[in-house]
């Protein structure tokens, strides 16, 4: 993050970091330099360092520039997805014969990652419950190179301690990444908890719109920015002028509708609490949630995403969601727009008969900013 946003408030770094006026034009919105190749003025002789958009793109920049200034860290890169971030991030940094610590309760698309990528490269890992500082310890080994969080958790909103978690990474001499897609750094900014690397995907809250897929990884070190930069050039899957260009837009806006997601979803987790046809409800921002005072001690709010698990078990929960009329049936969260999902059918399918596999009656919500009143009315009709 450069000085010159270091002290303001985070609503005004989400418009005006990385948002500089076009030099030519004084438009107040950056370009969107949908370009490959730049002229050089000599052999080498780089306008602002630019040469091929893979290396790098003044939309993407301005993008980069502004995740580093959300999340208070010293490099921001941006990816063509979440997956792209993550993959970079572990290429990066393990080497066959490395050890990982994962979550048991992580988005299934990381757990592919690992399971089926990252262990036929010769790397390995073992599964803690993060929000246990004992089970984290005890899977720790010598060949610990990253312990990786994620919280809320992805789906059954679990709470990570962070920083606990990352006094127990630096005493093993491991790197801490956490996975910031559920909070936004307007709720919650890790490197400041001491986490070593954030992750995010720029498809969800970050967007906020559903009109764009994208990834990022920002790093508190600079060191490790670096190497991270050098393996998203020679990897190459970098986000494009545009993507970075839609993210930026919804980024401007991401504090105002955080406020409204986590309004939403409080009153949405409290009617469902009371519903005879609901067995249990989880949120962070119920009293009763086991992590609840760790949430509220790390986080501004706590989000718009609640999980739920139903009477009459998995066809139960199927059919809730069939039912469901305002709630869109569809994966992903994060926009506008709420959404309704099984996981164990659809986001975490390839964690099935794994230690992270969900409960068969569980339904997630990703709550957007409607009236809540209309939300609240779907979903009893849903339940019935």
């Amino acid at each position: 993050m450069s000085d010159e946003h270091i002290h303001q408030s985070f609503e005004t770094r989400a418009i005006h970091a990385g948002n500089t006026a076009d030099p030519l034009t004084g438009a107040v919105v950056p370009p969107i330099y949908q370009v490959s190749t730049y002229k050089q003025d000599g052999v080498g002789g780089l306008r602002g360092g630019y040469e091929y958009s893979r290396s790098a793109n003044p939309t993407r920049t301005a993008l980069e520039e502004n995740l580093a200034a959300l999340e208070g860290g010293r490099r921001g890169l941006a990816f063509a997805s979440g997956l792209a971030a993550e993959d970079c991030l572990l290429r990066t940094v393990l080497y066959p014969g490395a050890h990982v610590v994962i979550p048991n309760d992580a988005y299934g698309g990381t757990f592919r990652l690992f399971a089926k990528v990252v262990q036929r490269w010769g790397a390995d890992f073992s599964v803690a419950d993060t929000s246990d500082i004992e089970s984290v310890r005890a899977a720790i080994n010598e060949r610990t190179k990253l312990i990786w969080v994620e919280t809320p958790s992805n789906p059954l909103l679990g709470i990570t301690d962070i920083a606990a978690v990352a006094d127990v990474a630096r005493t093993a001499g491991a790197k801490l990444v956490v996975d910031n897609t559920f909070a936004s750094p307007y709720l919650q900014q890790p490197l400041s908890l001491g986490a070593d690397v954030v992750v995010h995907s720029l498809t969800k809250y970050m967007g906020g719109h559903s009109d764009v897929v994208g990834g990022a990884l920002v790093t508190a070190d600079e060191t490790l920015g670096e190497e991270l930069a050098y393996h998203q050039n020679a990897m190459g899957a970098v986000a494009g002028p545009f993507d970075s260009w839609i993210v930026l837009r919804g980024i401007k806006t991401l504090a105002v509708r955080m406020d409204r997601h986590s309004e939403n979803a409080t009153k949405v987790a409290e009617m469902l609490t009371q519903h005879p046809k609901v067995t249990q409800v989880l949120y962070p921002g119920l009293p009763e949630h086991p992590g609840h005072e760790i949430a509220a001690k790390q986080m501004k709010a706590f989000g718009g995403m609640i999980s739920f698990r139903v009477v009459g078990g998995e066809e139960a929960a199927v059919e809730v969601c069939n039912r469901a009329k305002l709630f869109t049936l569809g994966e992903s969260l994060g926009g506008v727009e709420s959404l309704i999902e099984h996981p164990g059918r659809m986001t975490h399918a390839s964690v099935a008969g794994s230690a992270l596999e969900v409960p068969a009656d569980l339904v997630r919500l990703s709550v957007g900013i409607e009236n809540v009143d209309d939300l609240l009315a779907d979903l009893r009709q849903a339940l019935g």
